[in-house]
Parts: C-alpha cells; structure tokens; sequence
C-alpha cells in the first residue's frame, strides 16, 4: 500500500506541474535558479502536426520554434520595486555581482553575464543562462548564488518566469485599484500587483487591495508566503473555486452594495504546453484532449471574472498554453455571450520591446486520436460531449472581424528566449447581458442607487465560509477605540497604558485604530495585526460568504511582562513600514556606522552608537524603539533608501528585532558581505540567551536574530510562514514560545 500510495502521490504532482500556471517552474523550489533537467526524448509528432496544422508559428520559422522548445529555459529574477530598496538592490547586482561574472571562466567556457528583459520596465527583471550545477564551480558564483537566494526569501528578488511577469504589467493597477487575483498560487504575479499598490511607499494605506485567490487549500499557504515576504496589509487570501467565487458586498456611506472590482487577473488553469522547456514531462504527455477537458472551466472562470469587473475596468485573461481552444475559443466565446459588453483592449504599444505574433481568426479541433473538425456541424452526436459549440470560430464573419481577436497576444519561445505564453486585455463598457445596474469605475461620480441585494441564484457551491479555516477574525464588538483598549484589561481609573500603548509610542491623531485586527476572541492578544480600511470594511461584511486563509500583517507582540516597561506590546518588524508614519515617539535617528553596529552585534552598548545616537537613547525610558536611518545625498557612495528597524533599550544598551535574510539584506546593500551561518558577535551560543557581554538585561533576554520565526512560532497548518502564523497559545504556556517575545529584561 506504501508504494501504491506514493505513486498516486507522484501522480497528484506532475498533473499539478502539467495543468499549473507559467509560474509552475517556481513551486518546486523558490531558491532553485538551475535550468538544467535530466535527458529526455523531446519529440512528439502530434504535438508538431497539430501546431503546424493551426498554422500558429509565422511562415519559415517552425525549425526555430521547435529548436527553442528543445533548449533549457533560462532562469529569470525580478527585483521586486518595494520598500523604494529596488534601486540599491539593481545597483549592487549590476555594479558588484555582475561586474565580478564579466571575465570570470568555469571549465574554460566564458560565462554569460544576465541580461535585463528589454521590455520589463528599469531594468528590474533579468535572465541568465547559469545552471545551479554551473553556479557551484566557482567562489564568485557560489556568493551570487547565495546572494539570490537570501534576497528571494527575504522578498527583495522573486524567481519568476519572464512570461509570467506579462499580465500584471499589461493589468495596469494603481494603488487605488481594487483588484481580484482569481486563480492565484503560487503567488509571483500576486506580488507583483502588491508592489503596484505600494508605488508610493510614503502611503502605508493605499486605498487599493489585492483579494488573492485559488481553489487549493494547501496552494493558498505558497500565497501566503509570497505575499507576506511584501508586508502590506492591503492584501487578503482566500479559498474558493474560482468559476463560482462568490460575490461579496461593502458598505458604501451606510447602503450595503456589490463590490465589483477594477482589476481582475484570471490566469486560468492550463493544459501548460507553453512550459515545455522547464516541463520537459510534456513532451510524452502532450494530448489534444486536456485542452479539451480544460476550456470549459477556463470560460466559466473567465465569464465568472467579467461579471464581477467594474464598467470601465480592465480585465487580463492569460494561459501558459499556445493552443487556441484555451485561448482565442474562449475569448471568442466571452465577447460574443457579452453582446458588446465587453471589448478587447489594444494594447501593442504597453510593453515596448516585448516581441509576440498577433491572435488567431480561425482554427480547428482536433481529437484526442487525430481527427480534426472544422465547425460544430461536423462534430457526430458521439463527440458532443468532449466537443463543445464554443471551441470553434464564430460563423458570422463580421460579427468575427468586430472582435478583433488578432489584439491577442501570443508569446512564442523563439522570439526572446522564453516559454510560450497567451494574453488577452479585456475591457468591460457595460454591465454583462444578465447583470443589471454596475457600479461606475472608481473615482468617478455614481449616480445614488438603491442597494443590490445578492440574487437568490448566486452560486455558492463550495464557497461558504468555514470559521475552522478562517484565520483572521476581526474582534466582535470592536468601536473605534476597542481594537486599541481590548488588547490590554484597563482598571477602572484608567491609569494603565491603553492596550497598544498610544502614548507610549506617541500615535498619531490619524492612527487608524479600527483597522487593528486579532486572531483570537478570548484571552490575552498575543500579536495585532493591521489591515487598510478597505480590507476591513470586505471583512465585516462577508464573514458568511468568504472562506479567509489570511489577511493582516503584524504589527505589535505582546511582552511577557510587558507592562512593567509601560507597554504591553513591543514593536514587530513586519509591520514596521506600516506602523512607522503614525510613530511620533521612541524614535532613534540612527548613522550607517549605527545600522552596522546594530546589525552585527548582538547587544551593543550605548557608547557604540555615534554621539547623535547615545544623546537620544541614553535618557529614554526602557522598551521598544525604532532606529531609523535617513539617507545622506551629499555622500552618493553611501546607502540611498532609507531603514526602519525595530530594537528594544536595555538598560545599558540597544539590540535590534529584524530575521536573519533581512539583516543579511541590509548589510549587503552596505557593501558588507556576511559569511553564511555567521553568527553575529557576541551572540550567545542558545536562542533567547542572554548576550555575556550585558548580563544585566537578564536571563532569557530575546534573541535578536531571528525574533520572528523562533520555536513555536509557525502554525502546524502553515509551517512556512513562520512570523505570520498564529500562536494562540504565547511564550508563557511553555518553553517552546517565541524567544523575541519571552523574557524581556526587566
């Protein structure tokens, strides 16, 4: 039973890897930039005959089609544009990990220096042809691998496919925008609309969000991994299948109304003959029939995603597919059920440089066998149920014309040394034939309307809310200071700190209290967590309809023992970016030669800081502080973007809060390369361990290293996430508790 089950396991997985999006080459491994597979046979006559046949490849060009599909794809990065860091971080690839590959030989053979996409905007994404076997042979590849890898799980880089980065640029989301990511995981496209939200980082709340979506439990945990990488609390997972993801309602100025969005991503599931050269398991089980099998939910995904667009919103429907049954058949089929409602977008001039061959006008289906049909009056009764009327070409040829269906965009392999791709932008000009009264687009005037209530047909098979799963809950009851006095048991005098101490960090008037949010009724909050007013007002108001895996980023800890520091909760590095505009206390300025200092030893005293420094901290009461760092324009060498770090004042010195990738982070964007598994001078040699050199502080004092992911941090559901996990039980039930969070000194 052992090995049968293991191999239906195997099985599960490489019809995961076959229908799974363009980015399925990142699920594996996100720290896996090889290229290189074992030697397959990469031949499949009925593959060649049916493209051939379709005509999909331009005159003269089949045997570079072909060739292209043979050879390994090269693995790309994207500099993820957040934290206004993107900009150091393409600085010190280009001017110190590349310049360092320009004359370098492994086994006498030049290597290639990575190249950007030349039509991926600043240069922020990059290809290189070097193998993980490649990257090993040498000192200066094996730093640059390093590097990748410590930036990839810091965030700061995403190993995505060059293809996949396509949709969301072709979306064109503003930070107002409400978008809807349908069929989601693993999550690099999600990310990417998350940094389009954050555009500007002086804006910790945008009024946009990002509802992340995908029909596999397990698959929503990759999401969340991704996306938390980010820190924004602007975005929420959810669990539902996609073709029936149901309608959700918010409060407008006290009216109940429809959320319908501004953006929708609907990178459908595929048949995935586009990822040949990553896939190469495609190669002997490429057949007509998953094609088949998969248009009709990729239309009711698509039809499910029209319907809930906003009039004058935008639309992108792409497959890793080159097949026109899942491309071009489907668009056929939405514009013409939407009788004008919806049209396609001509967007040849969005991407420059971007190289791809226009949509098909015509086709034909081809059986699993071979045989081919050229219209639905051909196809024998016997077939109707494989074959369906919407898989050809519409008959009326002007009705064909209108749709313009050459505004499709095909990516072929060949062009640009990449994997094969589909992308169609759809735009909505009306409300959908069956749909009545939309909103307008955002931003715009709305005529005053009567609430919509939700039809009585709304599907909502497999979308109902499972409180086992729902990890996030708003606390009941919550007023405008509730999120804030809830957190903390106030006496009757009011002489305690409120709960997230509002004076003790000096909040802001502005601070918005009610966007605080807990993932417990009961007890003591160990974490707070922030969402933007948006998210909160979709959270409010569809506890029954949505099946939430996370939302919310963390913003405060509570201390053991907290109060004794005037504060029950200290300051957490996740949401710090978040948090920061609304602090107007406890704030330490901090030099270059300080984030150093902090950064590399494990509890440095007071007079190690620069003069500046110690002036602030040395009178300052004990507890969390922030140490922010500004950069200098005069001195360009010096670091551009500025650091926000949470630390803890002891009582003779300052340590920092921040996880180990993103102290490794800053300290390269320093020109300081940190040796892997270094420990940080003066660290103790146990996690939570006072440091010998400040015995004062206390035993148990929290470890500075990796505060957020200590022992016991991780949910069991969700081990991966680690800080964003919930820990219901806190580090005073047992050993086993966060060690940032235990033992503070007194």
């Amino acid at each position: 039973m052992g090995r049968r089950s293991r191999g239906r396991r195997l099985q599960q997985q490489q019809q995961q890897q076959r229908l799974g999006s363009a980015e399925d080459g990142g699920k594996r491994n996100g720290a896996g930039w090889e290229g290189g597979y074992p030697e397959i046979v990469k031949e499949n006559k009925l593959f060649e005959h049916y493209y051939q046949e379709l005509k999909i490849v331009p005159e003269g060009e089949w045997d570079q089609f072909m060739g292209a599909l043979r050879e390994p794809l090269p693995a790309t990065l994207r500099i993820t544009g957040y934290k206004s860091h993107a900009k150091e971080i393409l600085h010190c690839l280009k001017n110190k990990y590349f310049k360092e590959l320009e004359d370098l030989e492994v086994d006498g053979q030049k290597v290639e220096v990575p190249q950007p996409l030349s039509w991926y905007p600043e240069e922020l994404a990059w290809h290189t042809n070097l193998s993980r076997k490649i990257l090993r042979k040498s000192p200066q590849l094996e730093k640059f691998h390093q590097f990748l890898v410590s930036e990839t799980e810091s965030g700061n880089i995403s190993r995505q496919e060059a293809v996949s980065m396509i949709p969301p640029l072709l979306l064109n989301a503003h930070p107002h925008h409400k978008i809807l990511d349908m069929c989601a995981a693993p999550g690099s496209k999600t990310t990417q609309l998350i940094e389009m939200l954050h555009a500007d980082m002086n804006v910790p709340f945008p009024e946009g969000f990002v509802i992340a979506n995908d029909v596999d439990n397990r698959r929503c945990y990759l999401l969340v991994h991704q996306a938390k990488r980010l820190g924004s609390p602007c975005i929420m997972v959810v669990n539902h299948d996609a073709s029936c993801i149901p309608r959700l309602q918010v409060d407008v100025n006290g009216r109940k109304e429809i959320l319908f969005y501004d953006r929708i991503l609907c990178d459908v599931p595929c048949s995935g003959d586009g990822t040949m050269r990553k896939n190469v398991d495609v190669w002997k089980k490429w057949s007509a029939l998953n094609s088949l099998q998969l248009h009709g939910l990729q239309l009711r995904i698509a039809t499910r995603g029209a319907e809930q667009l906003v009039e004058g919103g935008r639309m992108v429907y792409s497959t890793c597919s080159l097949n026109p049954i899942e491309d071009e058949a489907v668009i056929a089929s939405l514009l013409e059920k939407s009788e004008g409602a919806l049209e396609l977008a001509d967007v040849s001039s969005e991407l420059p440089g971007l190289k791809w061959v226009p949509g098909l006008s015509q086709w034909k289906v081809m059986t699993k066998d071979g045989q081919w049909f050229t219209s639905w009056d051909d196809v024998p009764h016997n077939r109707h149920t494989q074959i369906r009327p919407t898989m050809f070409p519409p008959k009326d040829p002007e009705k064909l014309q209108a749709m313009h269906l050459e505004r499709c965009l095909r990516i072929l392999p060949h062009h640009q040394n990449t994997g094969g791709f589909f992308v169609a932008v759809l735009v909505k000009k009306a409300s959908m034939p069956w749909n009545k009264r939309p909103p307008k687009l955002q931003g715009e005037l709305a005529e005053p309307r009567a609430p919509v209530p939700p039809s009585p047909a709304e599907p909502m098979a497999g979308c109902t809310s499972d409180t086992s799963e729902l990890e996030s809950k708003l606390a009941p009851g919550i007023s405008d200071t509730g999120a804030v006095e809830r957190a903390e048991n106030m006496d009757s005098s009011g002489s305690k700190r409120d709960g997230v101490c509002g004076k003790f960090y000096a909040l802001d008037p502005s601070f918005p209290k009610t966007n605080l949010l807990t993932r417990t009724t009961e007890g003591k909050k160990r974490q707070l967590y922030m969402v933007s007013k948006e998210l909160r007002n979709v959270l409010l108001n569809n506890s029954e309809r949505m099946k939430v895996i996370n939302t919310g980023i963390k913003v405060w800890c509570r201390n053991n023992s907290g109060e004794e520091f005037d504060c029950a909760f200290r300051l957490a590095q996740e949401g710090i970016y978040t948090l920061y505009p609304f602090i107007n206390s406890r704030i330490i300025t901090v030099s270059i030669e300080d984030v150093q200092v902090l950064l590399t030893q494990e509890n440095p005293f007071f007079r190690k800081l620069s003069s500046e420094a110690y002036s602030q901290v040395k009178d300052m009461a004990k507890g969390s502080v922030v140490l922010k760092y500004e950069p200098d324009p005069t001195k360009p060498d010096t670091l551009q973007c500025p650091i926000v770090l949470c630390g803890w004042r002891g009582k003779a010195s300052v340590r920092t809060f921040v996880p180990r990738n993103e102290r490794l982070h800053y300290l390269r964007m320093m020109g300081l390369e940190v040796p892997v598994g270094k420990k940080r001078e003066g660290a103790a040699a146990a996690p939570g361990a006072a440091s010998p050199a400040e015995p004062e502080d206390g035993p148990g004092a929290p470890s500075p290293a990796e505060p957020e992911h200590g022992p016991g941090a991780g949910s069991p559901a969700e081990p991966e996430v680690g800080a964003g996990a919930e820990q219901e039980a806190g580090p005073d039930a047992s050993s086993g508790g966060d060690p940032a969070e235990a033992g503070l000194p007194r």
